[in-house]
């Protein structure tokens, strides 16, 4: 019984870490992840290079290919896209 309450308050402290900590990052994560993979063409972007631009095209092996300005465009990591500035309406 003694050995039992010696692990009360690991457990509490697991039980605080994965609350307060754990979880919240894992739900950022998904979180992420669902806007990455609704990225269309014409989406603007801001990658985590602090990039803004415009999806021209995306590629199915993960990558993206962003115009910054009149004919420079450049090939991004669909995961290093840190935020979307606005959203193109889906076409109907």
């Amino acid at each position: 019984m003694e050995a039992i309450q010696q692990f009360v308050p690991l457990i509490l402290i697991f039980a605080i870490m994965y609350f307060l900590l754990i979880r919240p990052q894992q739900k950022k994560v998904k979180e992420h992840k669902a806007m990455v993979d609704g990225l269309r063409r014409g989406d603007q972007v801001v990658t985590a290079g602090g990039l803004i631009g415009k999806v021209v095209k995306v590629k199915d092996d993960g990558e993206l290919e962003v115009e910054l300005a009149d004919n420079v465009k450049v090939r991004v990591v669909q995961s290093t896209i840190a935020t979307v500035v606005s959203k193109t309406e889906p076409a109907k």
